[in-house]
């Protein structure tokens, strides 16, 4: 159980009063996407663990009509205190998420977005990515305007607020009607250059939207346009980087259009994959068998390269000792690959075509 005491202190000139503070709040994490990490503050400072621990009680209402005031405010040092706070106040405690929109945040923190000042642009996004974490918000965030600012700083923020733009994309993403709006805006070419030169975060950021905005048709025609194959082989072929598994996912659904599955090929996917099969880990193993499949089945010709990269002992050897699924699409697989390829000599046009 955690400890509860009540304090009285100031921060930066604020004054904050009567708090109850629950030690156990600032232990767990807050979002999946974990990109809410600023640093604004010394990790090692106790008044800065007050202020977070504060910003998870109940009695913020007063707090919070002030700092969105201050949203307004001609002080860009101002606006920048109220929107890092607002961050804090969203971060910690989920019910404040819903007290923040209601008094009326998103759209001055919107215009935040649009700010020419990086940290004020920053504190925005990363607010707005909090804030998107409550069900409820999704769509007053996406009626103020949001996609386009978070779309324009996917291609002209710092480093923090891309990783951020994208994983508000991606809370906006879980509803389904936003996606294609998302893709419409833009989104894809910028998230997929994330993926590429990224840091590590901005990478799997970047992988998982994509992944989630991917899953309608034309985002993944958008998508290949963008180059995303060039940069999923890739990083699939690094097998002692971290990106293997999340870039084979994102692949699995944008070969399943004719444009993905002719770019895979083009950029070299198939001997990737088969190497994948061969000295993968077991999950590694698995969707790559599923992605050969999906180039497969429709193709005599993606079937004889696949053959031809010496397939069959891998493939023979997870259908021995995959995963249930892995074994079950390892023989079709093999099935489809020992078929003859050709009728009286001569592929049906059928096949032969991607």
């Amino acid at each position: 159980m955690g400890t509860e005491s009540t304090t009285n202190y100031s921060y930066l000139g604020r004054s904050i009063s009567h708090l109850t503070i629950n030690e156990e709040s600032s232990s767990s994490a807050f979002s999946d996407c974990n990109s809410d990490r600023s640093g604004e503050f010394s990790a090692a400072s106790s008044q800065t663990r007050r202020l977070l621990l504060a910003c998870a009680t109940d009695n913020s209402d007063e707090l919070i009509r002030q700092l969105v005031s201050d949203l307004g405010s001609d002080s860009v040092n101002e606006q920048k205190q109220a929107a890092m706070e607002i961050r804090l106040l969203a971060k910690n405690k989920p019910e404040n998420r819903i007290r923040i929109a209601e008094a009326g945040a998103i759209k001055p923190l919107i215009s935040l977005i649009s700010s020419q000042d990086l940290q004020l642009q920053e504190y925005g996004v990363t607010a707005i990515l909090n804030l998107s974490l409550c069900d409820e918000n999704k769509d007053a965030i996406a009626s103020a305007g949001a996609i386009r600012s978070l779309v324009r700083v996917l291609s002209s923020g710092n480093s923090t607020a891309k990783e951020n733009a994208a994983c508000a994309l991606l809370r906006l993403s879980q509803v389904d009607a936003y996606k294609p709006a998302i893709g419409r805006a833009g989104a894809i070419p910028p998230l997929v250059k994330l993926l590429e030169i990224g840091s590590g975060r901005g990478k799997k950021d970047a992988s998982t939207a994509l992944y989630s905005l991917c899953s309608t048709k034309d985002n993944k025609v958008r998508a290949v346009k963008a180059g995303i194959m060039r940069v999923l082989v890739e990083l699939m072929a690094d097998l002692e980087g971290d990106m293997v598994d999340k870039s084979a996912y994102v692949a699995s659904v944008v070969v399943t259009v004719a444009e993905g599955r002719a770019a895979f090929v083009a950029e070299g996917g198939i001997p990737v994959l088969v190497e994948i099969v061969e000295v993968g880990t077991q999950r590694q193993k698995e969707i790559a068998v599923v992605i050969l499949l999906q180039i497969c089945e429709e193709s005599a010709t993606y079937r004889k390269l696949v053959f031809d990269e010496s397939a069959i002992p891998p493939l023979v050897a997870l259908s021995q000792s995959g995963t249930n699924r892995a074994k079950e699409k390892a023989e079709k697989l093999i099935e489809l690959l020992r078929q003859p390829r050709s009728n009286n000599g001569t592929a049906r046009a059928s096949e032969v075509s991607p």
